[in-house]
């Protein structure tokens, strides 16, 4: 009798959820402040990585950002310090109406500044090392952006075991050693958030980038299972937000190709569009965002449907061989730098 009463109220629980789902889509939920927080990005030196370091500076978060390349990583410092300055310039021109405005008085504009670290999230070690200066130098991170991935570009068997081993450790270990660095002071303060940059390739796959696809489906996996274990330890108090976006327009995937006649009812996404929804996701606590919405559509029809079934949609859409042009143009651009070189 007691697990056949639980098993109602768990059903009612299941239908109450879909009812805050529906009324926090429908409302508009609002968007929580990161102000004065400590927020760390990963492959911040370019790309998504970069649109989401300007974002939390225009909303005032202390950034730390994370790269291997210093030079485009001190470029994006660069682009985030002037955010900082146009607001302190903006606050300083209206000081003397803004006096009990709030949130404006309680974090002076001065105070916002912009940390830089060469950091490989590849090797266990340096995250480890570098996770430690940040604390000592910053203090403890509230927000965690893993967003640091790379591509290979080559067919399985054409792909050097390096460069599948590199791609597995950015795309997916990384997540492992960055999240272990920082989740114990986010479980002591029971505050903070993790987001997962992965991709729609995390939740579905195609032809030619196993490497990629294998190590985006491991972030999902993990982030899944991490949201899932604070929950059972009743951490409310960290929020997880799960990134999956179709083809974005950064160049990682320059030549990827759809069939030309769908390519205009499915372009790839521009990096702007994608981070301000992925934004809007994060401050509002949504525990995961696909970008365009078709994406959930797409993963449910792969779910349910037979696997020839797939393949003919697949087919139908072009997305069978989509990255193979893709992986003949990194092929043709490797072959043109050896020559170059005399190799």
């Amino acid at each position: 009798m007691n697990i056949l009463l639980e098993f109602f109220v768990v059903t009612f629980r299941v239908l109450w959820a879909f009812v805050l789902a529906a009324a926090k889509w429908l409302g508009g939920p609002k968007e929580k402040s990161v102000a004065g927080q400590v927020c760390l990005i990963t492959g911040a030196g370019s790309g998504l990585g970069r649109l989401f370091a300007l974002e939390f500076a225009r909303r005032r978060a202390l950034l730390v950002l994370w790269d291997i390349n210093t030079q485009s990583n001190e470029e994006t410092a660069g682009m985030v310090r002037h955010i900082y300055r146009e607001m302190a310039e903006e606050a300083a021109a209206a000081a003397p109406g803004v006096a009990g405005d709030g949130e404006k008085d309680v974090l002076p504009h001065c105070n916002l500044q912009v940390y830089t670290y060469t950091c490989d999230v590849g090797k266990r070690e340096n995250v480890y090392l570098t996770a430690e200066r940040v604390r000592k130098e910053v203090g403890e991170v509230s927000v965690l952006v893993n967003n640091a991935g790379v591509v290979s570009g080559h067919h399985l068997l054409e792909c050097p075991d390096e460069l599948i081993e590199r791609t597995m450790m950015v795309n997916c270990h990384a997540h492992f050693w960055t999240t272990k660095a920082f989740l114990p002071k986010m479980l002591e303060m029971n505050h903070g958030h993790i987001v997962t940059v992965a991709s729609s390739l995390g939740l579905f796959s195609t032809a030619g980038v196993e490497d990629y696809c294998a190590s985006k489906f491991g972030a999902v996996g993990f982030h899944e299972s991490l949201s899932h274990e604070l929950k059972a330890a009743e951490k409310d108090g960290i929020k997880t937000t799960l990134v999956c976006p179709y083809l974005v327009d950064t160049g990682m995937f320059r030549g990827c190709r759809i069939r030309k006649e769908i390519e205009p009812f499915l372009p790839p996404l521009k990096p702007e569009y994608c981070v301000k929804q992925a934004m809007r996701a994060i401050l509002t606590d949504q525990p995961m965002i696909c970008t365009p919405r078709l994406m959930y559509m797409v993963t449910f029809m792969k779910s349910i449907l037979p696997f020839e079934a797939v393949v003919c949609m697949y087919r139908f859409l072009g997305a069978d061989k989509c990255m193979y042009p893709f992986i003949a143009q990194r092929k043709q651009a490797t072959n043109n730098n050896e020559a170059k070189n005399g190799i």
